[in-house]
């Protein structure tokens, strides 16, 4: 193989299980081509098109051939295979739920079928910490140390990267050139991005309203109920924070101390909590604005999730669904740790290449 004269010639990468494009839009920062996207989702196919430029295959990954990934690398260059199953199966929130029988189960599986047949120069995967525990991530992992691969993988704490959320995401790296790492954060302590520096500047909105400059900058509409308990919350609080006749029967009951991150502001000076496909309802987390009445907007639940503000979202003219976007934002990979694996990449093949 010849050398490229830059990063993004070098490095060819097709994302499995792409969604709205978070993964391939940190990619494309680090200098990467990408060069396709593969979802099940018809919903991502406009968002990532769009965005990423870049064909879109509306397909399972169970019904996708060797072939069907071999012809979408050019000739030339080295080969990326990314992806994220999803992580539904693994999540936390399923609570020490069975999930084995879950069809999602066994979509790693399906990205190792296609690791086999493909033998790309790089592979790299990201999914929720408790996957890294299970017996299907331990196969995945040990089938690519048997391929020749060497295999890194770590939980990430997402603020070193540059994210402004509170977010842990196993990460996996793995290189045919020789000894790889997952990279670390260069963020510390006192320098994580903060809910301030990211959105404080949008433009103010009420609840249930939307900005006329920017459809996505839509806020949920809160009950009234509802519309008094946030402006009762302060900035990290909890319902504890309320009057009495505010709280719900939960909180009434002793096992609803359990229950403090829920209908909550989330702190100006910190990192956010974790966006999950609920971030714009106020009673699913700490989703509240730090300082206006309403639960986040989806243009802010996107920019704390490492999207820039011009990302799209919608077709022009289209009616603007939460729970379509916020699932495309939500089960997103946050474009800092894409960027921060690709430039990863590129410096291992600059530190093995002859």
């Amino acid at each position: 193989m010849q050398p490229m004269e830059s990063s993004k010639q070098m490095i060819n990468a097709i994302d499995l299980f792409c969604g709205a494009g978070g993964l391939s839009y940190g990619l494309q920062q680090a200098g990467v081509n990408v060069v396709a996207g593969v979802d099940i989702d018809s919903d991502c196919e406009y968002v990532y098109s769009r965005n990423i430029k870049a064909p879109f295959l509306l397909k399972d990954i169970r019904e996708i051939s060797v072939e069907d990934i071999n012809s979408l690398y050019p000739k030339n260059g080295y080969r990326l295979l990314a992806g994220c199953a999803p992580c539904q199966p693994f999540s936390k929130h399923r609570r020490g739920e069975d999930t084995t029988e879950d069809e999602k189960w066994t979509l790693l599986d399906e990205f190792g079928r296609i690791v086999v047949g493909v033998m790309p120069d790089f592979v790299t995967m990201e999914n929720v910490p408790g996957i890294v525990s299970t017996v299907v991530f331990k196969r995945f992992a040990q089938q690519l140390i048997k391929l020749g691969y060497h295999v890194s993988y770590k939980i990430c704490f997402c603020p070193e990267y540059g994210l402004p959320q509170n977010r842990r995401r196993l990460v996996l790296l793995a290189s045919k050139l020789g000894e790889v790492h997952v990279p670390e954060g260069t963020f510390k302590p006192g320098t994580y991005k903060t809910v301030r520096k990211i959105i404080e500047d949008i433009p103010p909105i009420k609840s249930g309203k939307e900005s006329a400059e920017d459809p996505l900058h839509k806020s949920l509409g809160l009950s009234d109920i509802n519309l008094s308990r946030i402006k009762a919350s302060k900035p990290g609080g909890t319902w504890r924070d309320w009057p009495v006749d505010l709280l719900a029967d939960c909180h009434r009951r002793k096992s609803g101390s359990s229950f403090q991150s829920v209908y909550g502001r989330m702190h100006w000076d910190e990192p956010s909590p974790t966006i999950t496909t609920q971030f714009y309802n106020f009673g699913t987390g700490r989703y509240g604005h730090p300082a206006q009445h309403r639960a986040l907007s989806l243009r802010e639940g996107a920019m704390l999730q490492g999207f820039p503000k011009k990302y799209v979202f919608i077709e022009p003219g289209k009616k603007v669904y939460f729970n379509s976007i916020g699932r495309l934002i939500g089960n997103a990979v946050p474009p800092p740790l894409g960027k921060a694996i690709g430039n990863e990449i590129t410096r291992h093949i600059l530190k093995n290449r002859i």
